[in-house]
């Protein structure tokens, strides 16, 4: 059921991402819940199982860590509470299902701080109690899907009425499309089990082009998520002190009634001893643990009553670290300790070698898309720059990763996008680690909130003053148009220069210089003393050279400052402050 509902999602990714509200080259709802129901897929098919509490539970896991974007998390967080409903079921029928379909609502809207109408989470709102109503008339799973199908169908087609932008563009929610989908594959799945047919009185959306006016852009090709850029360059092979990077699962059903009582504030106490970078996720009879550790011979002693071990990775760090050095081509035999260096974002005097204390106070994560941004990151005390974005977001396991690999009391997470702040926050929750998620939603925040850390002061101050630095900025960016459409008055045409100021589109141009103009207008309408430029990839310099004239002839008391961003699909992103 659950591999027919991700593929049915999977064939139709490119749909969804064209029913984004702004008609922006990089709509992504489609691929973040492509991506996430894939993560979740091969989990179950790694872990399959006759039982449904079992399966779902393996579903859910897969998900919680693939989660890409708001909509991946929100869909995460949907099948979380399914999973936990019928944890312990061998088999459920429609009252089951329905009631686990309730609880995955009730946990989705628990997770988002300020729910919206008119998104998956009304979709899935009206499918559930649909569900546990009809579920009152009928026992077959397979004739209630059907149903939570069409009631989906039919609160997806009302999303326009709940969200003003939607009705005025003319599509409905991507996100509640993405789940219309995916239900649609598990009413194909049951129904093909049992030999059934399967026509309904609507045109099935998936069986049909998309329409005109959400017309798929053609398909740009998408940079794969990377693992967060090495800082580790800087440190000595030898100040890694706790060098075993150790990952396995305590299964305690294995180990019959022989496991003892697992107590994991006492077990996480033990690991603290002689480990850090700890990660423990207990559901039920599996048991997931990560840590680095001076001896994991001890952590495998330790864990062996809990249950019996699966799944062992141990690596020597050391060794990856000494690896690393050698293709960065990075020579440390001959440091000079006398002088200051860069350990985890913090300058420090560089003791010898087995003197270095094994974490910083502080440590800083963002998220970045292109070459030029993330550099600038790096040189603003940034240790770990994700590559995100609006077109690829990282998931929820990308960050805990990111969390991991570095050694400081407390972490600071820059998202950068709007999209990506619930997967930061989720990766923050699961890690258990000393993180700060500061809500930045565009680049330019988050160079703000960097530029307002202060290293002396407390964890709690500073992520006051990054919250508020950011909120004190005004952000912009210029795209290209995808469809024509009109939003808000503005007329706009394929192929035109859009500039949107924060979630705004304010103009729209043939010329990407008129463009740009009136986007800084709008920008500068409440004055401002300092407009920075990030040129994107595609920005020329003979017309960034027109520009900055043109803001020197305008706004002559303006202070300029232009950098070299690289960033794909916008050719410029501008901040006033």
């Amino acid at each position: 059921m659950a591999l027919l509902g991700a593929d049915y999602l999977q064939r139709n990714a490119e749909y969804v991402n064209a029913l984004n509200v702004f008609p922006v080259p990089d709509g992504d709802t489609g691929t973040n819940m492509n991506l996430t129901m894939t993560s979740g897929v091969r989990e179950l098919r790694g872990k399959p199982s006759a039982s449904i509490g079992k399966a779902a539970e393996a579903l859910s896991k897969g998900l919680l860590m693939g989660a890409r974007g708001n909509s991946g998390v929100i869909l995460s967080q949907l099948f979380r509470g399914f999973s936990k409903s019928l944890a312990g079921f061998e088999e459920a029928g429609a009252t089951q299902v329905a009631a686990a379909l309730q609880h995955g609502v009730d946990m989705a809207y628990k997770a988002v701080v300020k729910p919206v109408e008119g998104t998956i989470l009304t979709v899935a709102k009206e499918a559930a109690k649909h569900a546990v109503q009809y579920s009152r008339r009928t026992n077959d799973v397979a004739e209630l899907l059907r149903e939570v199908h069409q009631k989906a169908h039919e609160a997806l087609q009302r999303t326009p009425d709940l969200l003003p932008v939607l009705k005025q563009v003319g599509v409905v929610d991507s996100g509640g499309q993405g789940l219309v989908f995916i239900y649609e594959g598990f009413v194909r799945s049951l129904l093909e089990l049992d030999g059934s047919g399967y026509q309904d009185s609507y045109s099935m959306p998936s069986e049909a082009a998309p329409p005109e006016e959400v017309a798929v852009p053609a398909a740009a090709p998408v940079p794969r998520a990377q693992e967060p850029k090495s800082a580790q360059s800087r440190l000595s092979t030898e100040a890694i002190e706790f060098l075993y990077d150790m990952e396995f699962f305590i299964n305690r059903k294995l180990s019959g009634k022989t496991a003892v009582y697992f107590d994991e504030s006492a077990y996480n106490r033990a690991l603290e001893k002689d480990g850090d970078s700890i990660l423990v996720i207990a559901e039920d009879d599996m048991i997931k643990v990560h840590v680095h550790s001076r001896k994991p011979g001890d952590v495998l002693n330790l864990s062996l009553p809990y249950g019996e071990l699966t799944d062992i990775h141990i690596l020597n760090m050391r060794e990856q670290h000494r690896d690393l050095l050698e293709r960065e081509a990075v020579d440390v035999s001959g440091a000079d300790y006398s002088s200051t260096e860069l350990l985890a974002g913090q300058a420090v005097p560089v003791t010898p070698p087995g003197q270095v204390f094994e974490r910083a106070p502080f440590g800083i994560i963002a998220v970045a898309m292109g070459e030029g941004i993330a550099d600038i990151f790096m040189e603003n005390e940034v240790d770990s720059v994700l590559s995100g974005g609006q077109t690829m977001n990282p998931s929820t396991e990308d960050f805990v990763k990111a969390i991991e690999a570095l050694s400081a009391e407390h972490i600071y997470i820059l998202p950068n996008n709007g999209n990506i702040i619930l997967a930061a926050e989720q990766a923050a929750e699961l890690s258990g680690r000393n993180v700060s998620v500061i809500p930045t939603r565009t680049i330019p925040q988050g160079l703000a909130a960097v530029l307002a850390f202060k290293e002396d002061e407390s964890a709690e101050r500073n992520a006051a003053w990054m919250k508020s630095a950011a909120e004190q900025v005004l952000s912009g960016q210029v795209t290209k148009a995808v469809r024509d459409t009109a939003i808000e008055g503005v007329d706009i045409r394929e192929g035109d220069f859009i500039g949107i100021k924060e979630k705004t589109i304010v103009v729209s141009h043939a010329s990407l210089l008129q463009a740009c103009q009136g986007l800084i207008g709008s920008l500068l309408d409440g004055g401002g003393d300092l407009l920075t430029v990030l040129t994107g990839e595609d920005a020329e310099s003979s017309e960034t050279a027109s520009l900055c004239e043109w803001i020197a002839e305008q706004y002559p008391q303006l202070e300029l400052e232009v950098q070299k961003g690289g960033q794909p699909l916008y050719p410029y992103v501008f901040a006033v402050e």
